[in-house]
């Protein structure tokens, strides 16, 4: 049976697997120990019941890597405080059995908790696999973002999508009108 827990310190040593994936992005270890100082409640790991993560939600890393790691950003003045998902991340061998899904729901439960608005993220125009999923999770691409993801070996500079999910204080779903036009990545508060 499959476990979901808050990340520890202790799965930096053990989500290798999920994080060698070409499509992952990753980080330094200064920047997950700053989201688990910060928003330890938005970092939760899905653990095989032999001890390896599965996956990861940012903040969440792997055991038997399924992790999401996120956090809580933006204005309540402005009606832009919200939950964001820095990382999801599942290891090869444990996709399609819904644990994306799962750890997207726990992010959206703790940012509803926490007042936000909506729930967003970046994903890779190119990843369609991802982008399928996450409209089936009822999120929506609200803007494209140019030259987002740097690339590497002399390839151009990758679009991002930022796709939202409006949560229940946005009554009137102001948050996911798509913009008309792309944005660059300056231009994001």
């Amino acid at each position: 049976m499959t476990t979901l827990r808050a990340f520890t310190c202790d799965d930096l040593f053990r989500f290798n697997n999920i994080n060698l994936d070409p499509l992952t992005e990753t980080y330094g270890i200064p920047f997950y120990l700053q989201y688990l100082a910060h928003w330890p409640e938005y970092f939760i790991v899905a653990e095989a019941p032999g001890g390896e993560l599965m996956g990861y939600s940012a903040p969440a890393l792997m055991l038997c890597m399924f992790t999401v790691m996120g956090k809580a950003e933006g204005s309540v003045a402005r009606e832009e405080w919200h939950g964001h998902v820095t990382a999801l991340s599942v290891a090869p061998e444990f996709r399609r059995l819904g644990l994306a899904a799962k750890l997207m729901e726990l992010l959206e439960e703790i940012s509803e908790k926490k007042g936000g608005f909506f729930v967003d993220l970046f994903v890779r125009v190119s990843n369609q696999v991802a982008v399928n999923m996450y409209k089936q999770l009822g999120y929506s691409v609200y803007r494209t973002v140019l030259e987002y993801y740097s690339a590497s070996s002399g390839e151009p500079d990758e679009d991002a999508y930022d796709m939202r999910k409006a949560l229940s204080r946005d009554t009137e779903k102001k948050s996911v009108i798509p913009l008309p036009h792309p944005v660059r990545p300056e231009d994001i508060e």
